[in-house]
């Protein structure tokens, strides 16, 4: 490529010099009175040519429908987990604490009560944040969940809030689409949430 443009270079000074203006290996100041540009002369194989250092250009095709299309999923996408990954951690925060909390509490009635007031208390706090994300969200986040936790947000109702609160909570999620049994698939389904999980955790989105 560098040697197309050395010839290039070289006949089109030629051709300058053969039409009366001055000169090949000099400077020349243009009709449009710009500033001169300065030819170096270099030796290419005992022939003394002209050289100017020219900028590397990057040359990219237009994207296709489906490729833009594509990335906006992806923007997309890389929003939604921004916005629900934050919840996600918290539910492990929470439930480690929840559960260093009921080893010292033995009576069954303590526990229930303490129990209610951590679900009611984790309410009134980010409840408007909850209610405010898309169905799109909300099943990510239930993923999450499952990635941070080891367990699916089902089972996890079920566990700290008994079997029948587990069912009714399933069947509310499934009238808005989704499953409260998802499981996480870091290397299937899930693997490009995780690519875009492990840029968030590295600081490079």
């Amino acid at each position: 490529m560098r040697v197309k443009i050395f010839i290039i270079l070289f006949l089109g000074t030629i051709s300058l010099a053969a039409s009366g203006q001055n000169d090949s290996l000099g400077t020349r100041t243009d009709s449009l009175g710009k500033k001169p540009h300065i030819l170096r002369e270099v030796d290419r194989n005992g022939i003394k040519m002209p050289e100017v250092e020219i900028k590397e250009v990057e040359i990219h095709t237009r994207p296709t429908r489906a490729q833009r299309r594509e990335f906006r999923e992806y923007e997309r996408l890389v929003s939604n987990i921004k916005k629900v990954y934050p919840y996600a951690r918290l539910v492990r925060s929470k439930l480690s604490e929840v559960n260093e909390h009921l080893k010292a509490i033995s009576s069954d009635q303590e526990r229930r009560k303490y129990l209610r007031d951590v679900e009611k208390d984790v309410f009134k706090e980010y409840q408007g944040d909850i209610e405010n994300m898309t169905i799109s969200q909300g099943k990510i986040l239930i993923k999450l969940i499952d990635r941070e936790t080891r367990n699916t947000s089902y089972d996890l109702i079920k566990d700290y809030r008994g079997k029948f609160s587990a069912f009714f909570w399933q069947g509310i999620a499934k009238i808005f689409g989704s499953n409260l049994k998802d499981e996480y698939d870091p290397y299937g389904q899930d693997a490009l949430i995780e690519l875009i999980i492990n840029e968030i955790d590295a600081g490079r989105l």
